[in-house]
C-alpha cells in the first residue's frame, strides 16, 4: 500500500517535520510493517497560499491481510491521535495520512474513479467522496505526492493510467517538481 504523509501545522509531537516523523513511528507501532520511507520534503501549501508550507513524505506498507477499510480506519485513528480535524476541505492539517493505492486495485469501480478524477477544480474544492477512491484520483497531478513516491515506489504502475510513478512525475511541469525540496 502506498501512503502519503503530510503536516503543515505540527502537533503535540512538535513542528511539521517532527510530526511527520512521529506519525511514521505511530504507524509502525500500530502493527503495520513499513517497507520503505521516503525522504522528507518541504512543499508549498496546497492549494497555494492556503497556509504554511508542508512537510511531506511517502511510505510503502506491507499489506498484512488487513482489509483496505481496516487500513483506512487505522490511518484515520492515527490522524485523530495527532489532533487532525476534518472541518475544511483542503484545509491546514496537523497530520494528513492518505491511502493512495493498494497494488492494482481500483475502488470502488472504474466509473466512480473516472468521475472523481475528471472533476473540475471548483467541484474538487467543494465535493468530497463518501467512499474511498483508489487509486487516489489526484495523485498524478501532485508533485508533493509523486516526488516522495519516486523515492519508494518509482516502478509502481497506475492501474488506470498505465504509467509508473517515475513517468507520472516526469510528466509534471518542471517548476512543480522543483518546488518539492528534500529536507
Amino acid at each position: 500500500m502506498l501512503i502519503a504523509v503530510g503536516s503543515n501545522l505540527g502537533s503535540q509531537y512538535g513542528n511539521a517535520t517532527e510530526t511527520v516523523a512521529a506519525s511514521v513511528n505511530a504507524i509502525a507501532n500500530s502493527g503495520r510493517q513499513i517497507r520503505a520511507i521516503s525522504r522528507f520534503y518541504a512543499t508549498p501549501c496546497f492549494p497555494k497560499g492556503a497556509g504554511p508550507d508542508y512537510v511531506n513524505a511517502a511510505l510503502v506498507l506491507r499489506a498484512a491481510g488487513k482489509s483496505i477499510s481496516g487500513e483506512l480506519h487505522n490511518l484515520h485513528a492515527i490522524e485523530a491521535e495527532f489532533g487532525r480535524s476534518r472541518k475544511t476541505r483542503w484545509g491546514m492539517r496537523t497530520l494528513d495520512l492518505d491511502l493512495l493505492a493498494a497494488g492494482a486495485i481500483i475502488r470502488p469501480n472504474r466509473a466512480t474513479f473516472d468521475q472523481w478524477r475528471n472533476l473540475d477544480e471548483a467541484a474538487q474544492r467543494r465535493d468530497a467522496p463518501d467512499t474511498l477512491i483508489l487509486p487516489h484520483p489526484r495523485l498524478q497531478d501532485r508533485a508533493f505526492v509523486l516526488v516522495p513516491l519516486c523515492d519508494v515506489a518509482p516502478d509502481w504502475r497506475h492501474p488506470v493510467l498505465g504509467r509508473s510513478v517515475a513517468e507520472l512525475c516526469a510528466d509534471l511541469p518542471e517548476n512543480m517538481r522543483r518546488e518539492v525540496v528534500a529536507l
